[in-house]
């Protein structure tokens, strides 16, 4: 099988495209420029992705495209126009890609898409699953909505394969935004005040997710289905803080503050946002997965934050 992968040289995308050719699979790399270091077998240039992306060229040979090109959620968006910029991008660039490789004779296309499809925090004891009604709130989660249902439509209309991937937060070597600042604060053993939060969130290590990537890939099964994915073990932010410290090799220091005290806080400052991720519940269910593909993740959540304590400590980009 030939593969094209879109934003290859991404944090997901290096990591998909080593996981794919170790696998035995042909990987073609689409770039927005020559990216040194993506481990692929062929590379083509394609510029930014949007609505008049030429692909000419591009999916000769492809038996199916994993999408992970797209604008990606900032929490400083300064675009002028936020929603018109995730929308070119996300939707309309996702749709040019897809009339393409119709056109072009491509079988099957999987979509990473987020699980802010779903809404920003789950209820207690109510994980989000497949069946959970989409509640996107931000431009970003509004775009990827949009863009899951284009994809769908025209894979109802044109016969083309369509399988969608929501991930909650994707960590591992090479992970950047706040995840990299709460590695920061931890491995300096900075005190922070987030003992008292009583919370459960689901994350994903990267390997993890490329390994359902390539499943969505290669199984049958996958084809036309929605999937939420994690590593299947959900964590509070203390226990997340606990064994983040233990994998850097660094002092857990957390003090007690009250949630509502902290919320209080992040309206003060401006980081509602922030503060919410920190204190509030995100669960998925995976069942679907497991049970339509048989997948399971194959890398527990201390070996992926060993994996990101050790790119941390030896990483040369300060």
């Amino acid at each position: 099988m030939r593969i094209l992968v879109t934003g290859a040289s991404g944090f997901v995308g290096r990591q998909l495209c080593h996981t794919l050719t170790a696998a035995g699979l042909r990987v073609r790399a689409a770039l927005r420029n020559d990216a040194p270091l993506i481990e692929a077998h062929e590379r083509v240039v394609i510029g930014d992705i949007g609505p008049d992306t030429e692909w000419s060229g591009s999916f000769e040979g492809v038996d199916t495209i994993v999408h992970l090109a797209a604008r990606v959620h900032v929490m400083r968006d300064l675009a002028g126009d936020s929603y018109a910029e995730y929308r070119r991008i996300n939707v309309l660039g996702s749709e040019r890609l897809a009339r393409s490789a119709v056109e072009s004779g491509v079988r099957r296309i999987v979509y990473l898409s987020s699980i802010k499809v779903n809404g920003e925090s789950s209820l207690p004891a109510h994980p989000f699953s497949e069946e959970s009604p989409p509640r996107p709130n931000d431009p970003y989660a509004v775009s990827k909505w949009e863009a899951e249902q284009s994809l769908q439509r025209l894979g109802a209309d044109e016969g083309l394969e369509v399988v969608i991937v929501r991930p909650p937060l994707v960590y591992g070597p090479g992970v950047r935004a706040n995840f990299l600042t709460l590695l920061n604060l931890v491995a300096r053993g900075v005190p922070l005040p987030l003992g008292a939060i009583e919370n459960r969130r689901s994350l994903i290590y990267v390997n993890n997710l490329t390994d359902a990537l390539y499943r969505c890939v290669v199984d049958a099964r996958a084809a036309n289905r929605t999937f939420l994915v994690s590593d299947g073990e959900d964590l509070s932010t203390p226990d997340m803080i606990q064994r983040l410290a233990r994998a850097l090799g660094a002092p857990t220091r957390l003090f007690a503050v009250p949630p509502a005290a902290l919320q209080l806080l992040g309206r003060l400052l401006r980081r509602e946002a922030t503060i919410d991720r920190l204190t509030q519940s995100l669960v998925v269910d995976i069942t679907s997965i497991r049970t339509t593909l048989g997948w399971t993740p194959p890398f527990s959540v201390q070996t992926g934050f060993e994996q990101t304590a050790a790119w941390f400590y030896g990483r040369t980009d300060g």
